[in-house]
This record gives C-alpha cells, structure tokens and sequence, in this order.
C-alpha cells in the first residue's frame, strides 16, 4: 500500500540544565558547574524509496533525546542524539505550525525540521571578578517541535498518462525493468509505478477518468504526481470510439487540478494499434493528427513502434 500523504508530529531534544556546583578538592575554589548538552535535532533525508512513508502509517511521532544536564568537576551533559526520517525524494513537508515548506529533491540530501534547545550554562560560565561564587545556573532551552504533513509528489522526467486500461503499464514493462500489474481491465494500477530508461525515470500514473479532479474514481490523489514530470506521454486507446473526446476528457481534468499542467511539453500516442486494421489506425490517428500532428500508432507487440517511443525518450535524455 502506498503512503503518500501522512501528518505527523516531531519534537527535537531539550537542552540540559547548567548544574551549579562547587570544587571538592582540597584547597580548591571556585565554582565548576558544567554546562547542559544540546538537545537533539529532527532531520528529514531523502531515499529512493517510494514507499519509505509507509513507517509513518501507525507511528506518528518521533522525538530526539534531551540533552543531559551539566554535572560538577566541570563536566558538560552530552549531547541528545538526533534523529533522522527517512523520506521519498519527491516529498514536500508541509510545517503547519509556520505555513512553511521544505522540498526533499535528492538522494540523501538532508534537511533540518526541528532544531535542538541548547544547554544552558552552568554557574562556572557566570564567575567574574565580582561575583566568584555564582550561585546560580541556566535551564536548557526547549527544542522545536512542529506537526508536519508529508506529501509525496513523484519527481519523474516522463509522466505516462491516459484513461484506465490503455496501455501505460505494458509500455512501462516494455521499456524498463518495472514489473507493474497489467490486466484487461480498468484501474488495475491503483498505484503509480515507475520504472528507468537509461538515466529517465518514468512514472505510470493510475488511469484517470472524468472527475477526477473533484475526487471520482481515484480521486486527485494521482494528479498531483503528474505535477513534478517534465514530459506527459498521453495515451489514447485505440479500442475507443471517439478517441478525440478521450483527450479532451484526460485534459480537462488535468487543467481543472492545474493550469499548469497543461503547459507541460506532450506527446500523444494511439495504443493497442495491433487490435485494429491498418485502414481503422489510420482514420483514428487521422484525428488525432489535428491534435498533434507529432501523434504516432504504437503496439508493444510492434517493435517498429516501440523504437519511435525509444527515439522521443532518446531525444528527451539528451535535452535533459
């Protein structure tokens, strides 16, 4: 099951108190309190896997350790221990405590959340030519603590798209080492699968249909991985109808989730053309064609087929 959208809270550690102490040695004066280590600090780092928010289903807080209090004979607290959330690339953490917004874009790039209190000084930092018996000392300071939403959104060069069944999880198979779920019926992605050709990641998004941007269907949960995808390749099933209408109903959920979306480079493909006479492909893409006049006929049974896509990918990873 994928997790893709999870709140949770975390806490960095608290500072340790200054301790306030004086010197036992004989013949010895003067104050040696310690002072209190540092509470530990909340960091998110990014990992390759995309199901890593799947720790956060049932546990949802985490905190790291108090630093410990300062102690006599000078002795600081050690320091808490941090702790670190391992995310998606592709995750934005969303603190709604301050309405701010972190992006996790890299393998192993790692951010600060919640930031440790420090310890607070013991009375030996407080000595002076005046006062050279402090008697007092600092508590430590607390340490941040924010609920936060973790959203994934996939970071994909190419975003395969389309209504249910059309193909997108068999070209994915075709072209990359995926292994995702392919049936001969609607919405067997339920999940988006993503799969690398040569340095391209490419990502099937569950087929969507019309509502789905006010929640029919799989809802908009799928649209907002469409958002981070360079390239769209929209598939158009050539067992349809009326496959102009089918790209019109795909792009009106796509501009209704985001305007954008609609802006971003597209390739248009007519699917399962091994289904159909060469005379019917050709009156279908005939009208696809006043669409995108770049629009080609492809089968994953047609290696000819399958070699143009390779091109256009080609093309994309050499402009990347």
């Amino acid at each position: 099951m994928l997790i893709d959208d999870v709140t949770i809270k975390v806490s960095a550690g608290h500072g340790g108190k200054g301790a306030v102490a004086f010197n036992k040695n004989l013949m010895s004066l003067g104050p040696v309190g310690g002072t209190g280590g540092k509470g530990g600090d909340v960091y998110a780092e990014g990992v390759s896997d995309l199901m890593a928010l799947r720790q956060f289903r049932f546990k949802k807080e985490f905190s790291a350790d108090n630093g410990q209090d300062g102690r006599g004979q000078f002795r600081d607290g050690h320091n808490g221990h941090d702790i670190v959330l391992k995310l998606p690339v592709g995750t934005v953490v969303h603190n709604l405590a301050n309405n701010s917004e972190i992006n996790i874009e890299k393998i192993n790039e790692r951010v600060l959340l919640a930031k440790g209190g420090i310890g607070g000084k013991g009375n030996f930092q407080f000595r002076s030519s005046r006062n050279t018996s402090p008697k007092y000392a600092q508590p430590g300071m607390p340490g941040e603590n924010f609920v936060l939403r973790l959203e994934l959104k996939f970071i994909a060069d190419v975003g395969f798209i389309g209504l249910p069944n059309v193909g997108k999880s068999s070209l994915l198979n075709k072209l990359t080492s995926a292994k995702s779920k392919v049936a001969n019926y609607p919405f067997t992605t339920l999940e988006p699968n993503l799969g690398a050709y040569y340095e391209l990641i490419l990502a099937d998004i569950p087929g969507l249909i019309e509502g789905s941007s006010s929640g029919r269907g799989l809802g908009i949960k799928f649209l907002r991985h469409i958002e981070r995808t360079r390239v769209l390749f929209h598939f158009i099933s050539s067992e349809s109808p009326a496959p102009s209408k089918d790209y019109k109903i795909i792009r009106k959920e796509l501009g209704a989730h985001s305007k954008a979306l609609l802006k971003k480079p597209e390739r248009l493909f007519l699917t399962k053309s091994d289904l159909l006479t060469p005379k019917e492909i050709k009156e279908k893409l005939k009208a696809l064609k006043k669409i995108d006049s770049s629009a080609i006929a492809i089968s994953i049974n047609d290696e000819e087929s399958i070699k143009k896509v390779e091109k256009i990918l080609n093309n994309i990873k050499a402009e990347k």
